[in-house]
């Protein structure tokens, strides 16, 4: 059960000691840290069910980092007001507006007013979920709303819950904005040789490839992340680019039963595409860490932030170098052209590796508020029957997802360790730029 606090209120405490008026109608709601951090957890774990979904043809990341940015950016404006040594992000962000006042001298539920944004978000931004989802959403909602009702009066119910929807509102007119829905037309790739082309066996259409309109939500966030080109593209015997994807051949011959089992967990589909696997790990880590509710809110807007903008930098950089995939020269210069990587490779160019980007960037910021010895267990797959994975930190899982890139067959190590110290950058960025 959730742990409920009642609303604390501050009345004049002895009229001989301070004087107080008679009308003196002060009060003072109770603060973020008051409440527990489930009722976070369970949005999550909705919307990690949302995300399990395919995802239309090219959308791919786009979805998934989305839905975890302005999540995150919703329920930590919807319960800020409560923490009164932290700041909004109003100024902070790129084009962010003000959020929405709230009035003096009455009382706020911020649980209530986190949970009517994030089920007001998570509409707005699954507009064609399922009529499951959906009723899902409802469900949470209220059942949350009803738990919460012993703690408070019917008009600071109402006045919380009407807050939070509307910080809600305003939070996605202004990711409406962000460029993600620009129309653009399919992207053809150049042919060049050594550049990237759809991969088979199922030859997927180009994801994300203009990403580079989309608005970054921290400015000045991709400030040193320039990087250096991988090695010049030859298709000669002992060359250092044959050489990088002759890496990749001879351990695909070579794998052990956990590089294996590692590969597999992290490919994504089936489970969650796009980079949606960072919602379940969330949910898992605040149940692991079972913070109050402003520690939750500020990690969720560190890791959607920090995903978000990753995300974003990381496919701009793809679609500059539009470098080939190990499946592509294997077949087609080093004459193995049965050769398969051990799961399918994703519609998009190799340089850099984006799990190792994004997953770098999300360890950052989780490290960045709870700290580096963390250990967890992920059961993100669970539903899948796939064993647990177990982590003494989060960058160790993030090495672990990079690494795994090159075990599936679908990258070069350098490729993942470069984008490791890209999606590092970028973290670092994030936190150094905005004002918690």
């Amino acid at each position: 059960m959730i742990k409920l606090k009642c609303v604390a209120m501050l009345f004049c405490l002895a009229v001989a000691i301070v004087g107080c008026d008679d009308d003196d109608d002060s009060v003072s709601s109770a603060g973020t840290e008051t409440y527990s951090s489930e009722m976070v957890v369970k949005w999550l774990n909705i919307q990690a069910r949302m995300l399990r979904v395919p995802l239309p043809a090219g959308v791919g990341t786009q979805a998934a980092d989305r839905a975890q940015a302005y999540s995150g950016i919703a329920l930590y404006e919807a319960v800020v007001q409560g923490m009164p040594t932290h700041h909004t992000l109003a100024g902070q962000l790129t084009d962010f507006p003000a959020m929405p006042e709230i009035e003096s001298g009455v009382l706020y539920h911020w649980a209530v007013s986190g949970n009517a944004a994030l089920a007001e978000i998570n509409r707005l931004l699954f507009p064609t979920a399922s009529v499951t989802n959906k009723a899902s959403v409802d469900s949470l909602e209220t059942a949350l709303q009803s738990a919460f009702a012993t703690d408070i009066d019917a008009e600071t119910m109402q006045r919380s819950i009407d807050y939070g929807k509307l910080v809600a509102s305003k939070v996605y007119d202004w990711a409406a904005s962000d460029g993600s829905g620009n129309t653009n037309p399919p992207y053809v790739p150049s042919g060049a040789a050594g550049t990237w082309v759809s991969t088979p066996p199922n030859f997927p259409p180009a994801v994300n490839p203009y990403a580079s309109q989309r608005r970054l939500l921290v400015p000045g966030v991709a400030t040193g992340t320039t990087l250096s080109p991988p090695p010049a593209y030859s298709a000669m015997a002992g060359s250092e680019f044959y050489n990088m994807v002759k890496d990749v051949y001879d351990k695909s011959l070579v794998l052990t039963p956990d590089q294996t089992a590692m590969a597999l967990y992290h490919r994504d589909a089936p489970g969650y595409p796009g980079g949606g696997h960072f919602v379940p790990i969330l949910a898992q880590v605040l149940s692991k860490a079972l913070p109050a509710l402003d520690v939750a809110a500020i990690a969720y807007a560190k890791v959607g932030i920090a995903q978000g903008d990753a995300t974003v930098v990381c496919f701009t950089y793809k679609y500059s170098f539009n470098q080939v995939r190990p499946i592509t020269y294997i077949r087609n210069e080093m004459g193995h052209a049965t050769w398969n990587a051990l799961f399918n490779t994703p519609g998009h160019p190799e340089f850099p590796a984006a799990h190792a980007t994004i997953s770098s960037a999300v360890a950052e910021a989780l490290t960045d508020v709870f700290g580096d010895n963390f250990a967890f267990t992920l059961n993100t797959y669970a539903y899948l029957g796939l064993p647990n994975r177990s982590y003494t930190s989060f960058r160790t899982m993030s090495k672990e997802m990079a690494d795994s890139r090159v075990f599936g067959g679908i990258h070069y190590q350098a490729s993942c360790d470069k984008g490791r110290e890209l999606g590092k950058k970028v973290a670092e960025n994030v936190l150094s730029t905005v004002d918690f």
